[in-house]
């Protein structure tokens, strides 16, 4: 007997001068970047979060605390990875993914196929299972400000054991 479940994730991250912008696993050139415990990569938290939500295995502050010194600068795209894993442990297999950054600059559109692939690769599954969208903030909140980085995403999880 099979089942399907399904989880949401969201994160934020503050922008800062002097850091990296990496976004679903991709370094995207810009003059400011993520700050964060890890690499700061706010769309692979938020896809890990959606994928241990939808198999019922807590959340990433859980797996990967950011109290842990093992995971300061920790790459977000091997986090992935290893969620991957542990939830082919609990015979789980991903569906699907479907993922939304909010960024006010810059463009996401020219970095999306290569950020689907990198997001699949850890997967283990392939990139058209993955969808990557992106909007403003409409130069409102947070985002609009260009203060922080939002990302939203769903998960779908299949259960055959």
């Amino acid at each position: 007997m099979s089942a399907n479940f399904v989880g949401i994730g969201y994160d934020s991250h503050r922008l800062a001068e002097g850091r990296a912008l990496i976004i679903g696993g991709v370094h995207i050139e810009h003059d400011l970047g993520l700050v964060g415990h890890s690499d700061a990569d706010v769309l692979t938290h938020a896809i890990i979060d959606a994928l241990l939500g939808a198999g019922g295995l807590g959340d990433i502050g859980h797996h990967f605390p950011d109290t842990d010194p093992r995971y300061e600068g920790a790459d977000s795209i091997a986090l992935l990875a290893t969620v991957a894993g542990l939830l082919q442990q609990h015979h789980f297999e991903v569906v699907n993914v479907d993922a939304t950054v909010l960024v006010e600059r810059p463009k996401i559109a020219p970095h999306r196929q290569a950020i689907c692939e990198r997001l699949a690769s850890a997967l283990r599954m392939p990139p058209e299972r993955v969808n990557v969208k992106a909007s403003t903030g409409e130069r409102i909140g947070f985002v609009g400000r260009e203060e922080g980085v939002a990302a939203l995403a769903i998960a779908s999880l299949l259960r055959t054991g």
